[in-house]
């Protein structure tokens, strides 16, 4: 069975309301928690947890924008359908074509993440060739095989999460004096680690992209994308918090990988490789939520395309 179909809708109408919020944090929750706060803790120190909260601020303004018009146009392209029926094709293309090239861009840096990763160095190219593979052939089986296949490393994320949590929690290295004072970087180190957080936060527009295949679309996305990213917004903070009071922002903008050693810090350090497979599963995460949307953009614009050229 192909699931529900609107008579409006080119494809059939198969993801609820748990569907999209776990597409979104798959989206969110990706790679970025595990790199960015480095970079942000460098130029904030403590402050990137302020940083965290003004990029999550703006998100929320950018999503609430993108749940409307979603709404409003219930249909697979995102960025290229709200510029076509807002400004005319030609800004729809643009902005389609924009995403298109900008997001396979992402995909190929996100794979050699993975590869990186995952290989250690080695056999990095191959192991990305794999992964864009392997999942734009789990993108090609369907929507709930795709939503299926998201659940499963959302699951795996949260679980190295929690692991990370725990560990620094209760490893015995903890203390709250190490977090300092969180204006120490001023406004403008607040203001550069929001700009480098903001781009974690920004897979949320995947459900809107992935509007024609929502049920209720009109209620379902506007509900959906606010949820996902208030419960990325309560991980991020939460991560970013132990890993302050247990090696300081000092440690924290130093270390290559933040988490790890916050991790190693304390005497729960044999949890450190649940915190790199969830990296590397963080990374898949990401790569399929990004071949989801260009896969709908350029089915947007092809089946647009189409319609044109039989006129």
């Amino acid at each position: 069975m192909d699931g529900p179909k609107d008579p409006t809708s080119r494809l059939s109408r198969r993801l609820g309301t748990f569907d999209a919020v776990v597409i979104g944090l798959a989206s969110m929750i990706g790679a970025g928690i595990f790199a960015a706060i480095g970079p942000a803790a460098d130029v904030a120190g403590s402050g990137l947890l302020l940083g965290l909260v003004v990029a999550g601020a703006v998100a929320y303004c950018n999503a609430t924008s993108s749940a409307q018009l979603a709404a409003r146009y219930p249909e697979s392209g995102g960025a290229y359908v709200y510029g076509s029926r807002q400004l005319g094709h030609l800004w729809g293309y643009l902005a389609g074509w924009g995403f298109v090239v900008g997001k396979t861009a992402s995909c190929a840096a996100i794979a050699l993440t993975f590869g990186a990763y995952a290989g250690n160095g080695e056999l990095e190219r191959p192991l990305a060739i794999g992964a864009v593979v392997c999942l734009t052939a789990v993108n090609c089986l369907g929507v709930k095989k795709t939503a299926l296949t998201t659940r499963v490393i959302v699951m795996v994320v949260f679980a190295a999460l929690t692991a990370i949590i725990v560990a620094t929690a209760f490893g015995g290295h903890v203390d709250v004096d190490r977090l300092g004072s969180l204006t120490s970087g001023g406004l403008d180190g607040i203001l550069r680690a929001a700009a480098l957080l903001f781009f974690a936060f920004a897979g949320y527009a995947r459900i809107a992209t992935l509007g024609e295949e929502v049920t209720q679309p009109r209620t379902t996305i506007p509900r959906a994308i606010p949820i996902a990213l208030g419960i990325t917004l309560g991980t991020y903070l939460t991560v970013a918090l132990a890993a302050l009071v247990t090696i300081g922002p000092g440690r924290v903008a130093a270390a290559r990988a933040p988490l790890t050693s916050a991790v190693n810090a304390g005497s729960l350090g044999w949890l450190e490789p649940a915190v790199r497979i969830g990296a590397t599963v963080a990374t898949l995460g990401v790569l399929l939520s990004l071949l989801a949307g260009v896969s709908r953009t350029t089915f947007a614009m092809a089946a647009t395309s189409q319609s044109s050229w039989r006129r």
